[in-house]
């Protein structure tokens, strides 16, 4: 699978190569953030077919944090494009949302962070639902 996308202004592009290891949507309340208020939708895609084609985005990390992610993100609109986890070094998690096709994206395999989920957050019937991380 190839995947391409960018930022909301054009500043930063990437391209995604190989198999999605997962495709969910999460919940959390730092994703709320990210997003505006909605879940975000996600693909764990392998972080050596991954490269950014133009451009370079920011990143932020919190320093306050046991176990923080860095979110990489175009330093002139703001779009939110990847995050890295350092308990996933061989990943990187791909925001659906910057994808130049959006329906390739799918549908999720399974939600997370439910107990963050807010009244008008939607989980599809029958989608696998975790409050936390599922176990591995």
């Amino acid at each position: 699978m190839k995947l391409q996308g960018g930022c909301y202004c054009g500043a930063v592009r990437y391209i995604a190569e190989g198999k999605a290891v997962m495709k969910g949507q999460c919940h959390c309340r730092e994703c709320q953030y990210i997003s505006g208020g909605a879940p975000q939708m996600f693909l764990l895609m392998p972080r050596e077919g991954f490269r950014y084609t133009q451009g370079s985005p920011r990143s932020f990390t919190r320093s306050d944090l046991e176990h923080p992610v860095t979110r990489e993100f175009c330093g002139e609109c703001g779009t939110h494009l990847v995050t890295l986890r350092k308990d996933l070094p061989t990943l990187v998690v791909l925001k659906a949302g910057p994808l130049d096709d959006p329906a390739l994206y799918g549908h999720p395999q399974m939600a997370i962070f439910t107990v963050d989920k807010q009244p008008f957050h939607h989980v599809p019937d029958g989608l696998p639902s975790f409050e936390r991380m599922p176990v591995r």
